[in-house]
């Protein structure tokens, strides 16, 4: 279940991420930025209401939903998203569409690890993040 992700984890690897980012229209400056952050993801829930929170010295960002109801979002990298959460096979499974565009991010538990999985046509990006105590 979603309750698994509660907590604060710590980003300690990202593999592919300037291509990821290339990929889904983000300026040079911005990738830089993008590149050089390691953010926290804070996940929390109340009252059947998911807050998913990426904090780093770049930006803070949080996204407020429920599990497959589409919502607005403001992406860190400022697109405009319709963004659909939902829950599949252990996985949660983030879409965002915008400009007739659409990237997904799967964040998944792996031997007490979050490994974030971010696609935008072929191009694929790992991000990994450890648990913090």
């Amino acid at each position: 279940m979603v309750e698994a992700f509660v907590g604060t984890w710590k980003m300690t690897s990202s593999e592919n991420f300037d291509e990821y980012m290339k990929a889904i229209g983000v300026g040079f400056a911005t990738r830089q930025m993008g590149n050089m952050a390691k953010p926290n993801l804070l996940f929390s829930i109340d009252d059947g209401v998911i807050s998913m929170k990426s904090q780093s010295t770049f930006k803070t960002t949080e996204a407020k939903f429920k599990l497959n109801e589409e919502f607005d979002e403001m992406t860190a990298d400022d697109r405009k998203t319709k963004t659909l959460m939902t829950f599949e096979n252990g996985k949660l499974v983030q879409k965002q569409t915008w400009d007739g565009k659409t990237t997904t991010l799967e964040r998944e538990l792996q031997d007490g690890k979050l490994i974030a999985k971010c696609v935008m046509d072929d191009v694929v990006a790992l991000r990994t993040y450890e648990k913090e105590v």
